[in-house]
C-alpha cells in the first residue's frame, strides 16, 4: 500500500505519486452520475513531498477535518489545502444529496492529540451555546449521516421534511435554522450567509457539512428527535 489511500463506500484507491488523482462525477474516483456535481470537481496530488487536495470545481465546496473533529478548513473553489493528518475526512454536497470519503496517510506530518473530553457536556463551538431545541434542528438535518456508519452519501433532508421529523411547523424550524445559522456565522462559519441579512441557499447543506465533521452533533444526539417529538405531541 502507498502513501496515501483514499476510502470511499468500502471501495480504496491509491494515487500514484507523480500523477494528479481526480474526482467527480467522472474521473479516478467517479462519485455518481449527479447532474449537480461537477465532472471533476477535486483532485489530490503530491509537490514537494506534500499531499494536496485541490477544489478545480467553480460552484461547490468541500468541508475537510481530522478524525477527531478538533481541526476542520473549508475548502472554496479554486482553493487547495495539503493533507496533513493520519485521516481526514472529505464532506461535500452536490444537490439534495450529500457524499462523504477518508483519505489516509502512512506516514502523516502532523499528528493532532485530543483533548481529554472533560467539560461540562453542554454542546458550545467558541462561545456559541445551543439551546436542546436549536440542536435537535441540526440533528435533524444531519440524521442520514448520524445514522450511517462510516464513508459514502446520503440524501439531505429539506426543512420540510427535517420540521415534520420533529413535529414542528415549518416556519417554527425555519425560525431555529434561522438562529442556528446566526449564531455560528458571528464567530466566523462560512458558507451560512449569502450576504447582509441574506440567507445562504446551501446554508443547510453547509451547517450539516461543519456540524458533523467538528463533531458538533454526533450519533448520540440522535435521542434529541424522539424527545422534541413527544414533547410536540404533549
Amino acid at each position: 500500500m502507498g502513501d496515501l489511500t483514499i476510502d470511499f463506500s468500502g471501495e480504496w484507491y491509491e494515487p500514484e505519486d507523480g500523477s494528479v488523482f481526480r474526482i467527480g462525477r467522472e474521473g479516478d474516483l467517479a462519485i455518481d452520475d449527479n447532474p449537480y456535481l461537477h465532472r471533476q470537481f477535486l483532485t489530490i496530488a503530491q509537490e514537494n513531498s506534500i499531499w494536496w487536495l485541490t477544489n478545480i470545481g467553480s460552484r461547490i465546496s468541500a468541508t475537510i477535518s481530522d478524525s477527531t473533529g478538533g481541526m476542520q478548513a473549508w475548502v472554496a473553489p479554486g482553493a487547495r489545502i495539503p493533507l496533513v493528518f493520519e485521516q481526514t475526512r472529505v464532506i461535500f454536497t452536490a444537490g439534495p444529496t450529500t457524499y462523504e470519503f477518508d483519505v489516509h496517510l502512512l506516514t502523516p506530518a502532523f499528528r493532532h492529540d485530543p483533548l481529554d473530553g472533560s467539560g461540562s457536556g453542554e454542546t458550545t463551538i467558541g462561545p456559541v451555546v445551543f439551546t436542546p431545541s436549536q440542536r435537535a434542528v441540526i440533528v435533524a438535518l444531519a440524521e442520514p449521516l448520524l445514522r450511517r456508519d462510516g464513508t459514502g452519501y446520503s440524501s439531505l433532508p429539506s426543512s420540510a421534511d427535517a420540521a415534520a421529523r420533529l413535529g414542528w411547523s415549518q416556519t417554527r424550524f425555519n425560525r431555529k435554522l434561522d438562529n442556528v445559522c446566526d449564531k455560528l456565522d458571528r464567530v466566523g462559519v462560512a458558507g451560512l450567509r449569502g450576504g447582509p441579512g441574506k440567507l445562504a441557499v446551501n446554508r443547510r447543506a453547509r451547517l450539516v457539512e461543519h456540524a458533523v465533521t467538528s463533531q458538533l452533533v454526533t450519533a448520540a444526539d440522535l435521542g434529541l428527535l424522539e424527545q422534541m417529538s413527544e414533547e410536540t405531541d404533549g
